[in-house]
Order: structure tokens, then C-alpha cells, then sequence
């Protein structure tokens, strides 16, 4: 079985899509077929049921993924160990980030780590903070810095890097805004509010802040994506909790009495892995860039 036929599979597997597992591999997408055609004539069995534009493994596609996915391990295992007697930091480190991090956070690591190491090529995929942890679980990205779980799964590292601060916000017009200084969390309570998910990291500081006080939180529209929570908070649609680098001009800030709201950004690999030389690299830009990093 060759690699680069493997290593379609997977991601055809990963992607539920032929033509989202080319863009990643920087193929048409009949270049990709081709090598998922000769996987399959090489083992006898069909890997793929595609009906429609819907494509899923099939019982012998789902009886090759954990071997798929052991072998390109060990085959990238063996190239890093090679790489490591020379000393050089190269070949693809896989990343999973949140866009937040990405836009506000990353941007210094990542233009240090290319003028360091121009060798080494890092893949980004920017997810949630929750499904970065998955791909972590599952073998698909090498590091991940994100949003840190409240809870610590024994099976992965977790580094803390920075200390985020979230401020409650609301548009200058908002009812809220006419007293600031004397907001509450009754007050806001009787206000709807647009949060990130209450299933993410963050949502569930916020709902259980309200459950700890025994109030009821209003909420008016939830998404993941924090700038588009800004943009709705600054046009009067509701109140918001949000990382204290996102305030704006459009945004007044609500110093709630008694509440001090932190998340904690960082980063996440899996214990039982052996990071790359581009990873070791990767962490120790990470962990040395400015900004209020915790020990």
C-alpha cells in the first residue's frame, strides 16, 4: 500500500468529501479518486459508499482506518526520527486553533516559527476549542492551542500560555448602558443576551455563573464565531461576555459588581505521542512569546 494513497484515504475518511481531502492535499480532485481507485484494486474491497454527494466508508474502509491511521504514524515516526540525528526542524507540523487565537494570539508565533525554521511547513486547521481536542484524541493534529477544558483529561498535556480576562459588554444605545457602574447580574438577567455556545469552554463559564447565583440566562442567539457575536452585541441585539481584547469603540464595557470572569488560552497534545522536532520548536516559541503567560 503506498503512503500517499494512505494518506488520501484518510482524509477522504476524515473529510466525508473527495473534493474537501483534495483542497487539503492540494490535488484535483480526480487526482484524488485515482489514488483512492488503486487502494481499492490493490485490496480487492470497495473503501467508499458514494451516494449522491454523500461519501462513507464502508465495512472495509472502516476495518482500514485504525491501520491506516497506525501505519502513517509509524511511516512519519521513522522520517522524524531520521530527521532528529541531523538536527533539523522540518517536514509538516499539524495544528489545530480556534479563529480567535488565530486572529489575536498566533499571528507573532507563527511568523517567528516560518523565520526560524523555513524548513518545517505547519498545516492549520481552525475549529472550535472542542474539536481541536478531538482531533488531538484521534491522532489528527500533532499540537492544538485553544481555549483549556475546565476539566483535565489524563490523556493529554495541557500548558497554560495566557491568561484571557472576559468582560461583559453591550452596545452604547443598550438599556444596560445608561447606569454601567451599577450593573448586576439581576440586571442582566432581565436583558437577553448572544453568547458563544453554552456547549463550548466559554459558554459554560457563563452559564455556570448564572446557575451559581440561581438566575435564569436569556439567551437570544448563540455561535461559536466571536467576532460575529461582537458585531450583534455592537448593534444593540443583546449583552455579551467577551475576551477583553475584543472590546471596540461600538462596545461600552459592564464592571458587573463582584464578578471577575477569566478563560485560559494554552496549549494541548496528546501524553502517549512523541512530538516532532517541529513541535518541540513550535512550544518553545509558543511558550516564549510576550504577553501574560502562566508558569
Amino acid at each position: 500500500m503506498d503512503l500517499q494513497n494512505l494518506q488520501a484515504f484518510l482524509l477522504v475518511a476524515e473529510e466525508g468529501s473527495f473534493s474537501l481531502a483534495a483542497e487539503r492535499l492540494h490535488l484535483t480532485q480526480p487526482a484524488v479518486s485515482k489514488r483512492i481507485a488503486l487502494l481499492e484494486q490493490g485490496l480487492g474491497s470497495a473503501l467508499f459508499d458514494r451516494i449522491g454527494r454523500h461519501t462513507s466508508l464502508t465495512e472495509a474502509g472502516q476495518a482500514l482506518l485504525p491501520h491506516a491511521r497506525a501505519i502513517t504514524q509509524q511511516l512519519l515516526g521513522a522520517e522524524r526520527a531520521v530527521r532528529d540525528l541531523s538536527g533539523e526542524v522540518a517536514g509538516e507540523l499539524r495544528l489545530a486553533t480556534s479563529h480567535h487565537i488565530g486572529l489575536h494570539r498566533l499571528p507573532p508565533v507563527l511568523s517567528a516559527f516560518s523565520k526560524a525554521h523555513p524548513g518545517a511547513h505547519i498545516d492549520i486547521e481552525f475549529t472550535d476549542s472542542e474539536q481541536a481536542y478531538d482531533l488531538i484524541m484521534q491522532g489528527r493534529s500533532e499540537l492544538a492551542v485553544v481555549t483549556l477544558a475546565p476539566e483535565v483529561d489524563d490523556s493529554v498535556v495541557a500548558r497554560p500560555v495566557w491568561r484571557d480576562p472576559l468582560v461583559f459588554m453591550c452596545a452604547a444605545d443598550h438599556p444596560l448602558a445608561s447606569d454601567p457602574k451599577h450593573c448586576s447580574l439581576s440586571d442582566l438577567a432581565l436583558h437577553p443576551a448572544i453568547l458563544p455556545g453554552l456547549n463550548t469552554y466559554t459558554g459554560q463559564i457563563v452559564k455556570r455563573l448564572f446557575a451559581e447565583h440561581r438566575l435564569a440566562l436569556r439567551v437570544s442567539m448563540a455561535t461559536n464565531y466571536l467576532e460575529t457575536i461582537r458585531m450583534m452585541a455592537a448593534v444593540g441585539l443583546g449583552w455579551t461576555v467577551l475576551p477583553a481584547t475584543m472590546l471596540s469603540d461600538e462596545l461600552h464595557v459592564l464592571p458587573v459588581q463582584g464578578i471577575a470572569l477569566e478563560r485560559t488560552l494554552g496549549l494541548v497534545y496528546h501524553r502517549g505521542r512523541s512530538l516532532s522536532r517541529a513541535a518541540q520548536a513550535f512550544i518553545s516559541i509558543l511558550e516564549g512569546c510576550d504577553g501574560d503567560a502562566r508558569a
